[in-house]
């Protein structure tokens, strides 16, 4: 066995920080490496030793085989911990840690190697007995076998990446009317992420529930399975709220489930802790199919950590186990010391817009609020300081809650989710809350197309800001603007004092869907509101009503209508950031609305680009005729795709952005010009 005193950590965000978390318990010094844009990350905080491996572009820096080996050698670390993502299911990395001497806390690279390739993957799992989805997975498929595939299968067939995972690549298509696009799509997005654009296609089963086990395993032939998890909260493939055990299967399919993971471990000589996902149809909930196996740590591991049992001492740290492992320790337990023990949920809380469609958000962290108490749990990578920009994945934290049961679980997760706060940037934390408000997970009814069914009503309340919240950011700027000395000349305040009575104060805010202006008279402590209609006219006094407000901290406590509110607060530029219960707004005074349609184009023709990030493709040129509705640019940032398309039918009169150019949010992409107008 080995003993490791040094242990580089090669990835970034939350999960840096976690297994930091675990390293410093056991006593092992950590190395954290970062890159231009993550100086000043949590994790490189946190570390014991960082060291900067490069520029901004994962490829140059955490994708850098030969920069993370030279800051392992040149910190002295033994082994490397590869987390999730960038590096972690990279057979080259594995074998170049094991040339260099190092040891990768993970499976071994023949592994790695057998169950990165999904394709190779079915074909060794099914050969152990383990059920997997029908459908075609021939190696080195064109675009016309697949295309032959999906008609011989028949639509709807689900299109899937044979490298990586994540949902990137990852297409459902009804019907054969956009099948070549859509493997276009697909191939392009599949390269830009892993670097791989294989595809295979399968059959799409109906109302599936995504349902996956962890396997821990060690280098003396031991292998046990800690239960399993349901992922099948899901939008764009991309997993949202994640719970263990599932409310769907019952002991015995458990246990069948449990086995088949196992046996798919042991069928490629795994080692360290994996994940095997399974497809389970709502419908048939005794029958399970394998998808792929995940060689690494999960981001949703915590529920799994928090609901394992071992001789009745509930939780397990993952994390440990794989260091544990990689030192050649034996599993300190059998498959029949292990039990399940009350109920977890997890939320992923993502820099990203519900109400523009769910796009990358970034911007400076002007404030962070985490909750806490018993059976919450926080795994964050963002702090206040800090910088959210679009070079990588937009998840921000995820936060966990344990109870006795599924119900007290769900409930605890609403609870730490309306106290979570970040200041700065759009997430997507109101959406959760009304996902866990929804009947239908509430009553364990879950599949993976719920969110999208049920999108619109999802996330109706990120579409409005409510009025208090826009009197709350008036009464914060009255407040602001209020001297603190005890002499006051009464010409110097802003809350409208005149020999006679005192004149009203406004403040207008762009909000959403209006800009909305919001009239005060008096002092903080007492002051009277009225609000101007969003058509711009005059208040009327019959809408007067009273409010106050006192701030503490990074908090704002205000009275109105005979309500007190408490939010956490922040102002910068102009604009007044406000979180509460969850949902969070950014209130800019005296500017005009942002343009929040879909489309990236305005009505008057000008084209902008939906969110921070590169051109992948630029389909225009001056003088080009388009139509409403057709593809001009795709625009992608944090790994997601978005397409630009035309508002109005037109002649291109302006060009602004090419292809690999990067983009600003809202930034003019082209100016098209009506059919009349050219």
């Amino acid at each position: 066995m080995r003993h490791f005193d040094t242990v580089l950590v090669a990835n970034r965000g939350e999960i840096a920080v976690r297994v930091i978390r675990t390293l410093r318990r056991l006593g092992i010094r950590s190395v954290a490496v970062f890159s231009d844009a993550d100086r000043g990350a949590r994790h490189v905080a946190e570390a014991d030793t960082a060291v900067h491996i490069g520029p901004s572009p994962a490829t140059e820096s955490y994708l850098d085989v030969k920069r993370i080996l030279d800051a392992a050698r040149g910190t002295g670390a033994q082994a490397i911990h590869p987390g999730y993502g960038f590096l972690a299911e990279n057979a080259g990395f594995a074998e170049a840690c094991a040339q260099a001497g190092i040891e990768f806390i993970g499976p071994p690279a023949s592994a790695i190697d057998s169950m990165g390739d999904k394709i190779r993957a079915k074909q060794t799992v099914s050969a152990a007995g383990v059920p997997v989805v029908p459908g075609r997975s021939e190696p080195d498929m064109t675009d016309s076998d697949l295309h032959a595939a999906a008609i011989e299968i028949g639509f709807p067939v689900l299109l899937k990446p044979s490298a990586g995972g994540g949902g990137k690549g990852m297409r459902l298509i009804h019907d054969e009317s956009t099948l070549d696009d859509q493997i276009a799509s697909a191939r392009r997005e599949a390269r830009s992420a892993f670097g791989d654009d294989t595809l295979f296609v399968e059959r799409f089963v109906a109302r599936p529930r995504h349902i996956e086990v962890q396997v821990l395993a060690d280098a003396h032939g031991n292998v046990v399975h800690l239960g399993e998890r349901e992922c099948s909260l899901q939008r764009r493939h991309q997993k949202i709220i994640e719970e263990a055990p599932s409310p769907l299967l019952d002991a015995e399919t458990r246990a069948r489930i449990g086995g088949a993971a196992v046996d798919a471990a042991r069928s490629v000589g795994y080692v360290g802790a994996g994940t095997v996902e399974f497809i389970v149809s709502a419908d048939r909930p005794d029958e399970f199919f394998f998808m792929e196996m995940n060689t690494r740590l999960q981001v949703e591991h915590p529920v799994t950590e928090l609901v394992t049992s071992v001789g009745g001492q509930r939780g397990v740290d993952l994390v440990e186990q794989q260091v544990r492992v990689a030192a050649g320790e034996p599993l300190p337990w059998a498959q029949e010391d292990l039990s399940i023990e009350g109920h977890a949920v997890e939320a992923r809380v993502y820099a990203e817009d519900p109400a523009r469609n769910f796009l990358p958000t970034g911007g400076d962290v002007l404030a962070v609020h985490e909750p806490s108490g018993p059976g919450v749990r926080v795994d964050s990578g963002v702090r206040a300081g800090g910088r959210v920009g679009s070079d990588y994945d937009p998840m921000l934290a995820k936060v966990i809650a344990w109870a006795p049961s599924r119900a007290d679980a769900l409930r605890r997760l609403d609870a730490a989710l309306a106290d979570t706060a970040v200041l700065g940037l759009h997430t997507n934390v109101a959406f959760l809350r009304a996902l866990l408000r929804h009947e239908d997970v509430l009553a364990g009814r879950l599949d993976t197309g719920l969110v999208e069914r049920d999108l619109t009503e999802l996330i109706a309340e990120s579409n409005t800001t409510p009025e208090d919240a826009y009197v709350a950011a008036a009464l914060e700027r009255l407040l602001a603007g209020e001297p603190t000395d005890p002499v006051v000349d009464p010409w110097d305040t802003t809350d409208g004092w005149r020999l006679g009575e005192p004149a009203w104060s406004t403040w207008r805010f762009a909000g959403t869907p209006d800009e909305v202006a919001i009239r005060l008279r008096g002092r903080s402590r007492d002051a009277a509101v009225s609000i101007e209609t969003a058509s711009g006219q005059a208040a009327s006094v019959e809408t007067v009503h009273r409010a106050s407000v006192e701030a503490h901290g990074d908090e704002l406590t205000v009275t109105y209508r005979g309500r007190t509110r408490r939010y956490r607060y922040a102002h910068v530029d102009g604009t007044t950031w406000l979180a509460a219960d969850g949902r969070a707004w950014a209130l800019a005074e005296h500017r005009m609305l942002a343009d929040r349609g879909g489309s990236g184009g305005r009505s008057d023709g000008v084209v902008t680009s939906p969110m921070p990030g590169t051109v992948l493709v630029a389909d225009v040129s001056p003088g080009q005729e388009v139509q409403s509705g057709q593809r001009l640019f795709v625009v992608e940032a944090m790994k997601m795709e978005h397409t630009v398309t035309a508002p109005i039918d037109g002649v291109v009169a302006e060009v602004h952005a090419r292809k690999g150019q990067s983009v600003g949010l809202d930034q003019p992409l082209a100016v098209l010009a009506a059919q009349e107008e050219a």
